[in-house]
């Protein structure tokens, strides 16, 4: 590979990279899309749902081909306690229909099949390949420098995909290094399991899919969730926790899922199961204040190195592939203007803000400080709701007003009620 010029270059073969890949190369541009894993997917990880809507704008009616797990027509939330779990969750028949909302899906086969659905579109995907520096012309990136003997490549637009510690992106002084408070530390394994077991255990209908998120005792206290989503033939369980946390608690990440796995909630769904993958991997936490400047002149950011990650709802998928999206539908039009300067670039981060990605992201942005300063959302109430609901389900003779009373007692025993009333007031104004 010698020196090449193309019209853009996409650094990162995830969703983000490759549907900027995709579009661009559809539009008829000369793209190489660069990834550093062995292939796509390969060294990709998420917890595995994939929003219907944000790809389906990249690639209509993806899901008649793709290699998605199961559709998913119920969400349910746990809050845990050491030995009970409280529940709560939906599950509708509508989700379940088409055009559906979200898939499971696994990434090493899914973002090989999107990556070669770029390829069809003409992209060039080159595996194996790490960019180590960007190609500077003055003030204006114009290429990049690989891993590869001869390997400087130059275009006219860089998108830089390439996750959270995106060096690159560090490079091109879009942000600083990541503090520990701003990543969580995800780990995940794939546990096989035959499908008729995963439907009669999760209570689903042939192709239909169960996501569960935990709250409490799956990650010993730290500002953190857990997980567990349903696959055709096995389980996606995990957690992700504050990197911060982490080493403070001076517990393993190993420690943490065994733990998990080990809850007699979480235990029943997975015997027999066989671990087949482990993985680990950093998640942007920061929110909306930690998103950086995401373009300068010849370069666009986009996906986890964009730090674009809806950590309350879990999303980040969605907004990894609308930001390729739009990264792609500006570079286009930068093209038309003849103008890859911040001045045209500048609409990208103008379309973010129109879309709902930048839209959540700011009206979210006091959780993730609230939440990595109250550590009580996830050491006391879990447990707290859990007794509740264990006090008011058993039947023993007591009134319910005694219950009630039982309760109050319990909780204020362990918090101050001044301290629970500013709890509220703090949690409802983060949403507002």
């Amino acid at each position: 590979m010698g020196e090449e010029a193309f019209d853009a270059i996409v650094v990162g073969a995830g969703p983000a990279g490759t549907s900027a890949a995709y579009l661009l190369a559809r539009a008829g541009w000369q793209v190489v899309l660069l990834e550093r894993g062995d292939y796509p997917g390969a060294k990709n990880v998420m917890g595995g749902i994939l929003y219907r809507k944000a790809m389906e704008e990249v690639v209509p009616s993806f899901w008649s081909e793709a290699p998605v797990e199961r559709h998913i027509s119920e969400q349910r939330l746990w809050l845990l306690s050491p030995d009970s779990a409280l529940s709560l969750g939906y599950k509708s028949k509508s989700l379940a229909a088409e055009p559906y909302n979200a898939f499971s899906v696994l990434r090493a086969k899914f973002d090989s099949w999107f990556a070669g659905k770029a390829e069809e579109a003409g992209a060039i995907l080159v595996p194996q390949t790490v960019v180590e520096e960007l190609i500077w012309e003055g003030d204006r990136v114009v290429g990049v420098r690989t891993g590869r003997e001869e390997g400087d490549l130059f275009a006219q637009v860089v998108v830089v995909a390439d996750g959270v510690n995106s060096l690159l992106a560090q490079k091109a002084g879009l942000h600083p290094e990541i503090r520990s408070h701003q990543v969580a530390l995800a780990v995940k394994e794939i546990i096989s399991l035959p499908p008729e077991k995963i439907e009669d255990r999760f209570n689903l209908e042939d192709g239909e899919g169960t996501a569960i998120e935990i709250v409490g005792d799956s990650t010993r206290g730290m500002v953190g969730m857990g997980f567990i989503y349903t696959n055709r033939e096995s389980l996606s369980l995990g957690l992700g926790v504050l990197l911060r946390d982490l080493v403070k608690s001076g517990l393993s990440p190993h420690d943490l899922i065994e733990g998990m796995k080990a809850h007699p909630a979480i235990r029943p769904l997975l015997e027999g199961g066989r671990t087949e993958e482990y993985a680990a991997h950093l998640i942007p936490e920061g929110g909306w204040e930690a998103i950086p400047p995401l373009f300068r002149n010849g370069l666009l950011l986009a996906g986890d190195a964009a730090m674009l990650v809806n950590g309350l709802h879990r999303e980040g998928s969605n907004m990894a592939l609308t930001s390729g999206r739009l990264a792609a539908e500006t570079a286009l039009k930068a093209k038309e203007a003849g103008d890859f300067s911040v001045g045209t670039l500048s609409a990208y981060r103008a379309a973010l803000e129109r879309s709902f990605t930048l839209q959540d992201l700011r009206r979210y942005r006091k959780i993730p400080d609230l939440l990595a300063t109250h550590p009580q959302f996830f050491t006391l109430y879990p447990p707290v709701l859990n007794e509740a609901a264990h006090e008011i389900l058993t039947v023993d003779g007591k009134s319910k007003e005694e219950k009630i009373g039982l309760i109050k007692k319990r909780l204020f025993q362990r918090l101050p009620r001044r301290t629970i009333l500013k709890d509220l007031f703090h949690l409802w104004r983060a949403f507002r």
